[in-house]
């Protein structure tokens, strides 16, 4: 990837290619047609929800836990008839996942998913707003970092592998789905609203419901005032962070003495991540990075932060890009405001 000039941030950059992929994962299968979408991914590593019907392909999370749910629950359930066969399809939906991941990587959360997409533009929205900004503690980062791990462990690995061995009911065996507020926002930018209503079938299938929309508009309040709500706490920025040492896509960052009294990294970085602050060499690389490369824009330093594939540096942190970046936005995001003022007409030449 070429080097961005200073008029052509790495930040409007990503936002393209957001916006680019938010319609290729929104409404994709309305452009390429339904069969031909399933084709291109159905183990994408990003929130395309499924249950959108032009997407134009979907998430990995959907064909885990149905595997999980259909092939692996029951075929253990079965006594003894759990095969290799049966493991074929789980083995190749994360064959494919890492196809993709070994290119691009986390980039996946800070540059194609649509639910990451979506949170950032409330953000700039809120902006708009005067919205307050409302950062994370380094300690509130910290703590939340577990609940991730405790969604992908639970909701899509162990609630639908237990109703496949029929220990649960069928409703968990896409549990993640069921509550994932990506869901609810794709099907709403398609106009269909749908996915907002709740079901009284059951209790549970109620409480799943009622969970859902008090999620959602949970994300949606508070993407107005803090950056990437959901992000902090996706199975899938777990699922990404568990291959993160296996891409040769990857975050580096080399010891200067300046980052001890500087921390602009660590403001511009979306996740309130302390470690890009602090650490250096692959501890700066951390679990919650969705390798957005705002940290990189926003290092006053050359050669402190790049993003690398491999030996070669995609992108690097340079003193002339951060002076030109920092007069259009701080880094929380503020967008600043250029006013122009027309000269007195005595200064005006002829």
């Amino acid at each position: 990837m070429a080097e961005p000039s200073p008029r052509f941030t790495l930040g409007r950059l990503r936002l393209l290619v957001q916006l680019a992929m938010l319609f290729v994962t929104v409404y994709g299968g309305s452009l390429v047609g339904y069969y031909a979408a399933e084709k291109l991914s159905n183990a994408l590593p990003a929130l395309s929800c499924a249950y959108d019907k032009q997407d134009g392909a979907y998430c990995v999370l959907i064909p885990t836990q149905h595997q999980l749910h259909h092939r692996i629950g029951e075929a253990i359930a079965q006594a003894g008839h759990f095969a290799l066969s049966m493991a074929l399809p789980l083995a190749f939906t994360f064959l494919s996942f890492y196809l993709f991941f070994i290119f691009l990587n986390k980039a996946f959360c800070g540059w194609v998913c649509p639910l990451g997409t979506v949170q950032e533009l409330l953000y700039r929205f809120g902006r708009l707003l005067k919205r307050p900004f409302r950062g994370l503690s380094e300690q509130a980062a910290l703590r939340l970092r577990p609940v991730k791990w405790a969604m992908l462990l639970v909701l899509v690995m162990a609630l639908p592998l237990l109703a496949g061995l029929g220990v649960t009911p069928h409703v968990t065996g896409d549990a993640f789905c069921q509550v994932c507020p990506s869901r609810i926002a794709t099907t709403l930018l398609t106009a269909d609203a749908s996915q907002l209503a709740i079901d009284e079938r059951g209790w549970l299938e109620f409480g799943f419901g009622a969970l859902a929309n008090t999620l959602f508009g949970f994300v949606v309040i508070a993407a107005l005032a803090v950056r990437q709500p959901f992000c902090r706490i996706c199975p899938l920025l777990a699922l990404n962070a568990a291959f993160q040492r296996l891409s040769p896509m990857r975050l580096v960052k080399r010891q200067h003495a300046k980052c001890d009294k500087c921390g602009i990294c660590r403001q511009a970085c979306p996740m309130d991540i302390p470690e890009i602050h602090r650490a250096h060499g692959a501890k700066a690389f951390s679990e919650d990075c969705t390798l957005c490369g705002r940290c990189a824009e926003f290092c006053p330093d050359d050669d402190v932060i790049q993003i690398k594939l491999g030996p070669l540096a995609l992108f690097r942190s340079r003193r002339d890009y951060y002076k030109t970046r920092l007069k259009r936005e701080s880094p929380q995001g503020e967008l600043k405001v250029v006013r122009w003022f027309a000269k007195p007409a005595g200064d005006r030449r002829a």
